[in-house]
């Protein structure tokens, strides 16, 4: 029980996977601005602007900046912002990790 509680408790206070590397608002600016991400049956184009378009099916205009070094968003009607750590990996994929810790994977599409 000990041993397992540790084991629990190390793997808590790893906050990314040894290979991910956490950006800084201009690193996800940089990244982000202009470019286009895929995910599972997604896509999202973040415009310069900071629109934003996703889409799942179907398309879905929202707004995009950040915040301290965190990607955030907006999606009317909603009028408050949720907003993500941004972490990249060698193998070019970009991961959105809410408040809650789920992860959204993607990739950038290349043009």
């Amino acid at each position: 029980m000990r041993l397992a509680l540790t084991a629990i408790l190390i793997l808590a206070a790893l906050p990314l996977a040894a290979e991910e590397t956490l950006l800084t608002g201009t690193e996800i600016d940089t990244l982000l601005a202009g470019r286009t991400v895929t995910g599972e049956g997604t896509t999202q184009v973040f415009y310069p602007s900071g629109r934003t378009l996703y889409n799942d099916g179907h398309d879905s205009w929202g707004y995009w900046e950040t915040r301290g070094d965190q990607y955030c968003s907006n999606w009317p009607p909603q009028q408050g912002w949720a907003c993500y750590d941004v972490t990249t990996s060698p193998e070019g994929t970009v991961v959105f990790i809410g408040e809650s810790g789920k992860r959204y994977v993607t990739s950038i599409k290349n043009d």
